[in-house]
């Protein structure tokens, strides 16, 4: 009878990959929703009308995504109005976000990096992997060096075969 073979590098190493993008598995899209389109003459919120425009609005369209509403005019919009927002989008959205698209996939990202159970790590080599399909934003990976300091042995950014180490412990 033949021994299996053994890769005893990648079996007696103490190298954990972490690929952060399967972090976020989630596919939910993220719409946008620039509020400039409420306001009389694109600057001025008018309560009155504002109401209005929210009410007629069709917010169906959101149905099932996460929705980022901004203003890209220079308006002074008043606290009130975007709780008027949320009021009448929030039956339709997985939830609604004051933030851009690019902001609310990083607090996705936050969320989860901070709800992650660190601890696995404890004494590890840890390579944060640098490379994939999915874009993690570089803020993301301070987080998880601010997570894994104090937790793993050594922290390096990359792939195995070619890493920038960051940090020891």
């Amino acid at each position: 009878m033949q021994e299996p073979i053994i890769n005893k590098i990648k079996a007696n190493t103490k190298l954990v990959t972490v690929d952060l993008a399967k972090l976020f598995h989630d596919s939910t899209p993220i719409a946008e929703l620039d509020i400039k389109q409420f306001l009389h003459m694109e600057m001025l919120l008018k309560e009155k009308d504002f109401r209005q425009h929210l009410k007629d609005f069709d917010w169906s369209q959101f149905e099932g995504k996460y929705l980022s509403v901004f203003c890209s005019t220079d308006a002074i919009i008043a606290p009130w109005a975007w709780m008027l927002i949320t009021s009448h989008a929030k039956q339709f959205t997985e939830e609604v976000f004051h933030l851009t698209a690019k902001e609310v996939t990083h607090e996705l990202y936050r969320r989860r990096v901070e709800a992650f159970d660190w601890s696995a790590y404890q004494d590890k080599f840890v390579l944060l992997k640098g490379c994939g399909d999915i874009h993690v934003p570089d803020s993301i990976y301070l987080l998880a060096t601010n997570k894994l300091m104090g937790t793993a042995k050594k922290i390096m950014y990359g792939e195995a075969c070619s890493f920038v180490p960051v940090w020891k412990g």
